[in-house]
């Protein structure tokens, strides 16, 4: 945020659960108040919901993973949209869903319950973005592979880049970065013609 600050924009810190409706609610509105209208949202909220196979899974697990990466995507593109929208007077925008190559690949043995959150966050993109075509907004997704974050040592498996990195037709693992591209380049005026797709951002996998 201050890196933001210092180079001339704006920025807020606003803790919020996006599991919880009325979080999302006060994000939103707080947003708007300090910030002004709002043009674009990126959707990166999500958990795995922990390294099991589908026999280990408990329901507590699975209400909470798809709490946070599918109805808590979804209360915030509904916030989003409730602003955006020229139907409803606002200025339009765009707004980017986080998914991952795992809604394609499946990940097996590993976290199939959060690859089941991510396919349906694809076809909510899709499904929004022809919703709100008419009406100012672009609905897209990025869809990274295997990138380097602590999401893997977090899950109980620090070793997981390198286990993973010869099924990569690049062979190496992908930047926070290389991803945060992606996304500008969604948000932006160079893709106003883009809606409705899922840009995969995988090495090849």
């Amino acid at each position: 945020m201050e890196e933001i600050v210092s180079g001339g924009g704006r920025a807020s810190a606003i803790h919020a659960d996006v599991s919880r409706e009325p979080d999302v609610v006060r994000l939103f509105e707080t947003a708007e108040r300090e910030l002004g209208p709002i043009r674009g949202l990126v959707n990166n909220a999500a958990i795995t919901g922990g390294r099991a196979r589908v026999e280990e899974v408990t329901s507590k697990a699975l209400d909470r993973v798809f709490a946070v990466n599918v109805s808590g995507a979804i209360l915030c593109a509904r916030e989003a949209v409730r602003r955006m929208s020229t139907r409803r007077g606002g200025m339009g925008g765009a707004i980017v869903n986080i998914s991952s190559i795992a809604s394609r690949t499946g990940a097996a043995g590993e976290w199939v319950h959060y690859a089941a959150t991510k396919g349906a966050l694809d076809s909510f993109t899709l499904g929004l973005a022809r919703e709100v075509a008419t009406e100012g907004i672009r609905v897209n997704a990025i869809s990274p592979g295997l990138i380097e974050t602590g999401l893997h040592a977090a899950n109980g498996e620090p070793g997981r880049l390198q286990r993973m990195m010869p099924s990569v037709p690049m062979r190496r693992a992908g930047l926070p970065e290389e991803v945060a591209e992606g996304v500008l380049w969604l948000l932006s005026p160079a893709a106003s013609y883009t809606t409705g797709s899922i840009l995969e951002m995988g090495g090849g996998r």
